[in-house]
């Protein structure tokens, strides 16, 4: 993790702990540095492709990363309101240098966060990470030497904004286009969090034939994800069942998750979504080597469930970057997160919420099974998780008294659940998680630790 930038972008309270200074200079670095690194090619002009989602304070960042991107000498494309995934798609198809989103993903609307991708698409490497955090702390060496400052761009080097919301519309289509059935007759309910997908989800079912439903699809800019989308499925798992729906998907602030109720209004984490297109692709001969890749929250229930179908799996650390870097190196075509960020590799780069929607209609309408009786082979250990605000994740993370209980947990456990205790990636946040065959075995666990952490003192007040 760096000094600004986390797991998932540059991320913080809205002009507290990211200010439109932040990006104002980011959007300075960027759009000087992929000039710089170009300038022996008289042709090249350096574009750089910015979304949005709905909160107040993303349209202060947006202008301020166009006013340093410009500033710079690059031409700013914005795309406006859209999700994610979307704009990973355009930078890629579109051939940009690289690919801005403003988002906090799931968070209130009073954080945000600045994303940042490569020109395939894809989270941006540490290198570069780096020499943004070296250029906001003033100390940036790069090219052969150290800059004070970087320069202005004047005359006719000045760069343009450019409304881009064509690449919206082109990515929808794109969507549209992966429908292998029609959805006529189906009722699909969906609920946009109040953020990006409210935009785009719409359109597209419809256009496959769907008769859509959705809740949480009035953004105010105060709204997103504020008792809905992916981390409140409640709400969506009762209106399914209220308007019998023969599904339903929610997705976050940023579309670039999605998780699933099924007709009876029981929820289909990203566990479960893996399962069922996996056992879908190997069904077909389309798994690619056997296997699919998780990260070690995944519960113990799946793979068990992948066992008993006779596929393989990895386990990777926490973050979709992490699934997705492993599947590049080793030619796998499905995973992703119990959280619900699901990679389909062959049509995407990062997570995407929409995709993996219309992947399950996919597998629904090809078996002709409701989505209850596709997850009905995995049966999910019950899991209690705690997120345990610290002082210092470092020196709880390397107490030797605290080690030795996780290991006594584990030892205790043994092949019929596990413990994992690790560090947040974007927050001061030990997380300790427990699965295990029954609640109370959980529970007690879970609280032996973080009984210890308290009694250390390393629980922030």
């Amino acid at each position: 993790m760096g000094r600004y930038f986390g797991t998932d972008g540059f991320r913080g309270k809205a002009n507290v702990g990211l200010t439109a200074e932040h990006a104002y200079r980011i959007g300075r670095f960027l759009g000087w540095y992929f000039t710089e690194k170009n300038k022996d090619d008289a042709k090249h002009r350096t574009r750089i492709v910015i979304g949005k989602d709905t909160r107040r304070s993303s349209y202060m960042f947006e202008y301020n990363l166009v006013g340093g991107i410009t500033a710079s000498g690059a031409d700013a494309c914005i795309m406006h309101v859209t999700t994610t995934p979307s704009v990973a798609y355009i930078t890629r198809t579109d051939e940009f240098d690289c690919g801005i989103m403003i988002s906090a993903s799931h968070n209130p609307y009073f954080d945000n966060g600045i994303k940042l991708l490569n020109g395939r698409g894809e989270k941006m490497d540490d290198e570069t990470i780096a020499l943004v955090e070296d250029y906001l702390d003033g100390r940036l060496e790069v090219f052969g030497r150290k800059w004070d400052e970087i320069p202005y761009a004047t005359g006719a080097d000045v760069g343009v904004a450019v409304d881009y919301v064509s690449g919206r519309n082109r990515y929808i289509g794109y969507l549209i286009s992966l429908g292998m059935y029609s959805f006529r007759g189906m009722k699909v309910a969906l609920d946009c969090a109040n953020g990006s997908a409210w935009t785009i989800a719409r359109v597209v079912f419809e256009a496959l034939g769907a008769k859509v439903m959705m809740i949480n699809a009035d953004p105010n800019g105060e709204n997103i994800n504020l008792n809905a989308g992916s981390t409140h499925i409640e709400g969506l798992q009762k209106f399914v069942v209220e308007n019998r729906c023969d599904v339903g998907f929610a997705y976050d602030g940023d579309a670039d998750r999605c998780l699933c109720v099924d007709e009876n209004g029981k929820v289909v984490d990203g566990d479960l979504i893996i399962y069922i297109y996996a056992k879908y692709m190997k069904d077909r001969g389309k798994l690619l080597t056997n296997k699919v890749v998780t990260t070690v929250m995944s519960n113990f229930g799946l793979y068990k469930a992948l066992d008993a179908a006779g596929i393989e799996y990895a386990k990777t650390p926490v973050g979709d970057k992490n699934v997705y870097d492993y599947m590049v190196r080793n030619g796998n075509r499905i995973g992703g997160e119990q959280s619900g960020h699901i990679i389909f590799i062959k049509y995407a780069t990062t997570g995407d919420g929409i995709l993996t929607s219309l992947k399950i209609m996919e597998v629904m309408l090809a078996r002709k099974e409701k989505l209850s009786k596709l997850a009905e082979p995995v049966k999910i250990y019950p899991q209690v998780l705690k997120n345990v605000r610290v002082k210092d994740k470092g020196a709880v993370m390397n107490d030797p008294e605290i080690k030795s209980a996780i290991g006594e947990v584990a030892a205790g456990l043994g092949d019929t659940g596990r413990i994992l205790v690790r560090e947040s990636g974007t927050e001061p946040v030990i997380r300790v998680m427990v699965e295990a065959e029954d609640t109370e075995i959980c529970d007690r666990n879970v609280a032996r630790i973080v009984g210890l952490m308290e009694r250390k003192n390393y629980i922030a007040d």
